[in-house]
């Protein structure tokens, strides 16, 4: 079959057979005086010209890689060719290093006057004109265990100042908050913002078309909101925005590796710090530091920020419930009990963040959500207004009562003996905190239980004569309440034995 192939490409032949079929007028003989096959005189005689030589192409693992190697054969790189082995089988290749050395051979008949397709001119943009936009993901270790985190990053242009934000999730909603609240950190808003080429922001950028690039809708809505303009870089050209590409390598070899974080808000906090302290470091392109280049000449070239986010949805409402938890999902998070029975406002971001807003769409506070079902987050500050100052519970009323007061021992054991609950009366002396000094208060329960004044009508009748000036202290009783001041802190070591005893037989009665 080779053989044949090689006799059907040999012009010799073709005229050979040409000559000898013209004289015999049989194929047979022509074979056979030729000593070549009878397929083979048909095919001959079937071409109305010369065969031409067909060289048959083959595909080389370098192909894909061509262009890579040329760039890094020329300036500023000028690798050799173990050097473009090495880099281009972090790339995927899996060939030999003997194809790159042919192909080097024939850039090298050629370089000085070889231009890559990949050469391009830096573009310094002038403070204020451009912030690139991009994202990236890593594996990050979050309330311990491993998770897919999505790192958002700006970067101005001109002072190369950086922001970014972690999220869970890479949707339109991720992605438009994350424009705007980069832009919040970096202080303004360019006018300028180069971006690539997601569905959330670009419906269609051909590169063959003339035609002029398709936004989303919605990120040209957000694009207005902000004042800024929308610019799409080149299809699989990441060098067109390398300013934002190169700090992610980063990012990820000097903060992600090697650190857990305890929740996402946590990873947030921990990233800006990071980012903001690195802005403090001399750039090695600009060999200026991007915080003070910011400062000194991009902060007041930037466009003011809006007031109020660009949102692609509604908000959704919730009635907030009597005991002050809204209810997202199947979970219910405390909210200040200032909003029990108002109409509130919600959404959740990034894939963790809850957004509490009031009627009026005002922000009021951020949540981290809960992975969990049916769960209840709770923070104590949100019932401070309402919470009892004084515990409601008898032994620990006691133990409050005489920890605080040195003649707290003595004031429930004489009133132990008067009324069924002294502790009634001790808690609604220690109510009176409010208005009056521990150590005020102090005194007169010495006086209450001297006096036998020691309900609380008639001790608040003591306190009202002390304060128009109708009871005087004595010299020894403001002696009392100096020391009692003084001494406050150390009076639970001064107690009598038997007031363990007394409040076991309290509590045992309480309890019975």
């Amino acid at each position: 079959m080779q053989k044949e192939e090689k006799e059907v490409k040999n012009l010799e032949d073709w005229a050979a057979v040409q000559r000898v079929y013209k004289q015999t007028k049989s194929k047979r003989t022509t074979a056979r005086l030729l000593g070549i096959s009878r397929n083979t005189v048909k095919k001959l005689l079937d071409l109305s010209e010369p065969p031409e030589y067909q060289r048959t192409e083959y595909t080389s693992k370098i192909d894909h890689y061509k262009e890579q190697i040329i760039e890094w054969r020329c300036e500023p790189y000028l690798f050799n060719g173990t050097r473009i082995f090495r880099e281009l089988k972090m790339r995927g290749y899996t060939g030999s290093i003997s194809p790159i050395y042919r192909f080097l051979n024939k850039v090298n008949e050629d370089i000085g006057g070889h231009i890559s397709k990949k050469a391009t001119v830096r573009h310094e943009s002038p403070p204020g004109d451009q912030a690139q936009f991009d994202w990236t993901e890593y594996e990050v270790v979050v309330d311990n265990r491993y998770r897919k985190v999505y790192c958002f990053a700006m970067i101005l242009a001109a002072s190369r100042k950086k922001a970014v934000c972690f999220s869970l999730k890479v949707d339109a909603e991720a992605i438009y908050e994350a424009i705007q609240e980069l832009f919040d950190d970096l202080g303004g808003v360019t006018l300028e913002l180069l971006i690539d080429n997601p569905k959330a922001l670009v419906i269609e950028n051909n590169p063959k078309s003339e035609g002029e690039i398709k936004y989303n809708t919605h990120a040209l809505m957000m694009a207005k909101h902000l004042g800024t303009e929308l610019n799409a870089c080149p299809c699989y050209w990441p060098r067109k925005k390398g300013k934002v590409e190169r700090p992610f390598n980063f990012i990820e070899e000097q903060f992600v590796k090697g650190n857990s974080f305890a929740t996402m808000e946590d990873l947030n906090a921990r990233g800006k710090k990071f980012v903001r302290e690195w802005c403090d470091e001399k750039h090695s392109t600009t060999k200026r530091i991007p915080n003070q280049h910011y400062l000194l000449e991009e902060k007041q070239a930037l466009q003011p920020l809006p007031t109020i986010h660009y949102r692609m949805k509604t908000l959704s409402k919730r009635t907030i419930s009597p005991d002050s938890f809204i209810h997202i999902a199947t979970n219910k998070y405390s909210l200040p009990v200032k909003y029990v029975g108002k109409t509130m406002k919600y959404r959740i971001v990034y894939g963790f963040r809850i957004e509490i807003y009031d009627s009026k769409e005002v922000f009021v506070l951020s949540i981290e959500q809960s992975e969990k079902r049916y769960d209840t987050i709770s923070s104590s500050e949100h019932y401070e207004p309402i919470a009892k100052k004084v515990s409601t519970s008898i032994p620990q009323i006691r133990r409050d009562f005489t920890e605080r007061f040195v003649n707290g021992y003595r004031y429930l054991e004489s009133a132990g003996r008067k009324f069924d609950q002294p502790t009634h009366y001790a808690r609604k002396i220690m109510e009176l905190q409010e208005l009056y000094e521990d150590h005020v208060l102090d005194t007169f329960i010495g006086i209450a239980v001297d006096e036998n004044k020691m309900d609380i009508q008639s001790f608040r009748r003591l306190l009202r004569n002390y304060n128009s000036g109708n009871r005087e202290l004595s010299s020894n009783q403001a002696d009392n309440a100096s020391e009692n001041n003084y001494c406050d802190e150390d009076s639970s070591l001064t107690r009598d034995c038997s007031y363990y005893e007394l409040t076991t037989r309290e509590e045992s009665v309480c309890n019975s």
